[in-house]
């Protein structure tokens, strides 16, 4: 998987840092005014600037310490009933000689489904400020004198757009109002509480590692909703995977399982498997030997008497008798005795029983096939070199018949063990 859910939104990953510059419109008219524009009723727009320093806490939050310098202008003072010549001569005009505000910063665009990164990011301020400014009015206007610089509280709350340039830059268009705690910013005693506004167009700057995005664009839905696609892809190739092993391993086991078919079968019913017959083919009720090839028509089928020599013979075979570790499979140093034995089947015509037995280490059943699976290789090995399958017995019997302690190494040495039993 791509990244542990604790640390997806890890913001040690993302630029939270970031300045701005700005410049643009100062007006003491804003869309909250009355129809006659507070104190005077004709703005004009002048030219202002500023700047901000911004710390995203979340994608969608962030705090930031905003500043404006500039001047406000407006004409024609307002006067109850009707204005005088003088009073539509008038003026004033504010020096903002500098403001800074605390805004919080909501961005509401980046709960997007399907963009993890947003190219356009629309958002909202407000927050509260401190600012230093100098009313001057000129002409016949009641209540109006300037002053000088005074320290007063406002309010500000703003909306804008940012472009996102690139990983680095943004372009940020915004407007801002403001909302001032005194009824003298504009010169005009005894008014209401004054406001102008600021409409701005600048840069912002993000500062961090450099291949790191900006955390106020990154949207975490879309982010989670593109992982979640990206580990069911990996899932459902996974399941793929596993299916077509799955498949390869049937198909393996079927091949395996025809195979023995085929050549533990007797298509010549002669008593010999396919994988020993020699002489595959050989009419019915034809007598025939281990290998599957007819007896000679002269052969007495004479059975003869077991002597001491034989059973010499027998017992180097079973104490010669060795298998792989756990396994079925005859090592090389059992060979030279089981082909004596095999030569006493062919030559004298005996019948030969062959009992697989193990210790009790392991499972009963795992046990009973390893017994079984033994006696069989050994009646495998015998009828290779010619003896009559017919002639072969070969049983398992597991853990069942010890004849010794399994207690110790030694007994179960012994219990591990081939019988050969000639009659």
């Amino acid at each position: 998987m791509k990244s542990d859910t604790a640390n997806r939104f890890d913001k040690k990953s993302f630029r939270t840092w970031s300045i701005g510059l700005n410049g643009g419109m100062l007006t003491h008219f804003t869309p909250f005014n009355n129809a006659s524009n507070g104190d005077f009723r004709t703005p004009e727009e002048t030219w202002g600037y500023g700047g901000y320093i911004k710390k995203q806490i979340l994608p969608s939050f962030g705090i930031q310490a905003d500043f404006l310098a500039g001047k406000v202008r407006g004409y024609q003072a307002n006067a109850l009933p009707s204005p005088t010549v003088a009073q539509n001569n008038s003026s004033f005009t504010t020096n903002i000689e500098w403001s800074a505000a605390l805004n919080a910063n909501l961005t509401i665009a980046n709960l997007s489904l399907n963009h993890k990164r947003s190219a356009l990011s629309p958002y909202v301020t407000a927050g509260a400020g401190y600012m230093s400014s100098s009313p001057n009015v000129q002409g016949a206007i009641p209540n109006g004198a300037s002053g000088a610089y005074q320290q007063n509280w406002f309010v500000p709350v703003g909306a804008g757009l940012k472009f996102g340039l690139s990983k680095t830059i943004n372009i940020d268009l915004g407007y801002s109002v403001y909302f001032m705690k005194t009824p003298t910013f504009d010169g005009v005693r005894g008014g209401a509480n004054d406001r102008f506004s600021y409409a701005h167009a600048g840069l912002e700057f993000s500062l961090g590692r450099k291949k790191s995005s900006q955390l106020a664009n990154y949207s975490p839905i879309a982010a989670l909703r593109e992982e979640s696609a990206a580990e069911s892809a990996e899932l459902k190739n996974m399941l793929s995977t596993s299916e077509q092993k799955r498949l390869a391993d049937e198909q393996a086991q079927q091949q395996l399982q025809q195979q023995y078919a085929k050549d533990l079968g007797d298509d010549d019913a002669d008593g010999v498997a396919n994988k020993f017959d020699k002489c595959p083919g050989t009419p019915a009720g034809t007598a025939v030997d281990g290998s599957g090839c007819a007896l000679p028509a002269n052969k007495p089928d004479v059975k003869v008497f077991v002597t001491e020599e034989d059973k010499k013979v027998v017992r180097d075979a079973i104490a010669n008798l060795e298998f792989d570790l756990g396994k079925s499979t005859l090592r090389a140093h059992s060979f030279p005795s089981l082909d004596r034995v095999a030569n006493l089947l062919i030559n004298k015509n005996f019948s030969l029983k062959l009992a697989g037995h193990t210790d009790n280490t392991g499972s009963a059943e795992l046990n009973m096939r390893l017994s079984k699976d033994r006696a069989e290789a050994v009646k495998e090995y015998l009828v290779s070199k010619g003896a009559n399958a017919s002639r072969i017995e070969a049983t398992g019997y597991g853990q069942t018949q010890p004849i010794a302690s399994n207690k110790t190494a030694a007994g179960r040495q012994q219990n591990r063990r081939v019988e050969f039993t000639l009659f």
